[in-house]
């Protein structure tokens, strides 16, 4: 979910972190895995020592990268508040991070629920919502851009939104382009119920009706599984009836998706490389 914003007044990097799933069908990443890992992150760090803001939605590692805390040097950073609305292990982890880049960024302001001005650019926190549907994962604040008539929305970790308070953040900021992470499908019936993912539908088709949105990108949790498009099959339909196609990430760019988690399995079986079951850095293989 890293994500660079362009305005006239300033550039924007929203959770500059990559991870990789540390197992997935029995098996640790592939080497192809690893390499679009480092890919992503060498990306991520250019925008990032490029940008004017750094925002933090939360605290887990494919979100920020505690280990190379130069990125935020001369930043104005926007952190979830690290004590407030945090489970154990993410206060835990925003107290090293908070650590690793103490005295580097230029101004480090706390973000839930507040709203932050830069020209005529203003970006707006949503109040802590959850990370998924109840509190074991934490919680994570939601980001809205906004330049003159045009907003930008960015979902962070929602899984869904399968939850009304997630919904209307976003309505409430009528976007023309969101960013959501979409449904944790990969997981359905052991730790994603059925009934959120079709109150995730419900709720997106919901945020169709109410909003300005022109580009809706889907993404993030849901494209850990093979089956994406088949789990929310009535979800485009109803978009496509709305004149509106929901994209991922991949095709936002102009790119063909390539769902190398998903696929660790065949990767595996096919492309052995036995090497890459040996130790990674564990900040970049969890969440």
């Amino acid at each position: 979910m890293a994500t660079l914003v362009e305005t006239v007044d300033c550039r924007i990097v929203i959770d500059p972190g990559v991870a990789l799933g540390p197992w997935r069908y029995g098996l640790r990443p592939h080497e192809l895995e690893l390499e679009r890992l480092a890919e992503h992150w060498r990306e991520i760090k250019t925008h990032s020592q490029n940008s004017d803001v750094l925002i933090i939605t939360h605290y887990h590692y494919d979100h920020h990268n505690p280990r190379e805390p130069q990125i935020f040097r001369d930043k104005i950073v926007l952190l979830k508040h690290p004590e407030r609305n945090i489970n154990f292990s993410q206060k835990r982890r925003s107290a090293y991070l908070l650590k690793q880049i103490e005295g580097l960024p230029r101004e480090t302001w706390y973000c839930d629920g507040k709203s932050f001005d830069f020209g005529n650019t203003t970006i707006t926190f949503s109040q802590p919502v959850l990370h998924g549907i109840d509190s074991k994962m934490g919680y994570v604040t939601e980001v809205a851009i906004k330049e003159g008539n045009d907003v930008f929305l960015h979902t962070s970790d929602i899984e869904g939104p399968s939850l009304k308070d997630q919904t209307l953040f976003i309505i409430e900021n009528d976007p023309h382009t969101i960013f959501c992470d979409g449904p944790l499908t990969y997981m359905l019936n052991t730790h994603y119920p059925l009934k959120s993912l079709q109150d995730s539908i419900q709720n997106i088709m919901e945020i169709i009706d109410r909003t300005r949105v022109k580009k809706f990108v889907l993404d993030h949790h849901f494209l850990r599984d093979i089956q994406w498009k088949e789990r929310i099959k009535d979800l485009y339909s109803f978009a496509e009836s709305k004149g509106l196609e929901i994209i991922s990430a991949a095709e936002f760019k102009g790119l063909k998706n390539d769902l190398l988690e998903a696929r660790r399995k065949e990767l595996w079986e096919t492309i052995p490389h036995p090497q890459t079951q040996k130790h990674h850095d564990s900040n970049m293989l969890t969440e």
